[in-house]
């Protein structure tokens, strides 16, 4: 048994480093109604589908107060859709921009294709986000064998399995435990031990770890180990069985894998390694 498919998540993973799109529009719809939100605030629920988001957000202790003392009640089902309606042509007006594939993506993947793997991916975009996404990191170079988001499984995404399930059956892929899913937030982590897939955070470009590639290229060598061993914490603590720096440590990881499959272990239990 070895490793046959690999699941990469976008924003963050294979494109727009340190995943931003989403988050300045984010940012920009909760100022817009009185309630100023911190970036570690929208991070955390980073990779769930964007109502979800929003309700995730409003959910936040601090936030949930805030919206009750402006408006003088806890917030409905109605205002997350409105919120919605601000966010989704917001972002839809911004993708375009933020196709660019991140550092060791293209040719990554080019290895990996080499090898027989086939490239799957899902996200927290609806089709129509994605679509936009897609094209513009196709004009780059970076196109996955297929892509999965939450509208086409019943607006199941993250932590759900079924963009993961949806893309095993597109691609062929018959046993879990030979599927990888390489992603930038704990929801991606959730998503694939919800699959019983293996599940591999990615630091450098994360939105884990929140930053530009110039702000990363200027942390001094302890600077940026104490913010990997963080965002790694994070990761495993979330149910990672793995944890590289950027893509180009993936095909050593899948070596690594590969080596544990022959010998039996399976992607579920604890402790990872």
């Amino acid at each position: 048994m070895q490793i046959e498919g690999i699941i990469f998540d976008w924003a963050g993973t294979t494109v727009d480093y340190g995943c931003f799109a989403p988050v300045q529009v984010f940012i920009g719809i909760f100022e817009e109604i009185g309630i100023p939100v911190t970036m570690e605030e929208v991070r955390a629920p980073m990779g769930q589908l964007k109502r979800d988001h929003i309700q995730s957000l409003l959910q936040m202790p601090r936030i949930g107060a805030a919206f009750q003392t402006i408006f003088g009640r806890s917030y409905t089902e109605a205002d997350i859709d409105e919120l919605h309606d601000r966010f989704e042509p917001r972002l839809l007006a911004i993708l375009s921009q933020f196709g660019k594939p991140n550092p060791h993506v293209i040719e990554t993947v080019e290895q990996l294709r080499h090898q027989g793997l086939k490239i799957g991916a899902t996200t927290g975009y609806t089709s129509t986000m994605l679509s936009i996404v897609a094209n513009a990191a196709k004009d780059y170079g970076y196109e996955p064998d297929h892509w999965v988001t939450p509208d086409q499984v019943m607006d199941k995404g993250r932590p759900y399995p079924y963009m993961i399930y949806e893309n095993m059956k597109q691609l062929g892929l018959r046993h879990h435990a030979q599927v990888i899913k390489v992603g930038d937030t704990t929801s991606d982590m959730q998503e694939a031990n919800s699959a019983g897939v293996w599940a591999i955070g990615i630091v450098k470009g994360s939105s884990m770890l929140g930053l530009t590639e110039v702000e990363v290229q200027q942390l001094s060598a302890e600077e940026e180990r104490q913010m990997i061993a963080a965002v790694s914490k994070q990761y495993m603590e979330a149910g990672a069985h793995a944890v590289i720096e950027d893509l180009s440590q993936l095909p050593a990881m899948i070596d690594h894998i590969n080596n544990r499959l022959l010998n039996k272990e399976l992607p579920y239990g604890y402790p990872h390694q």
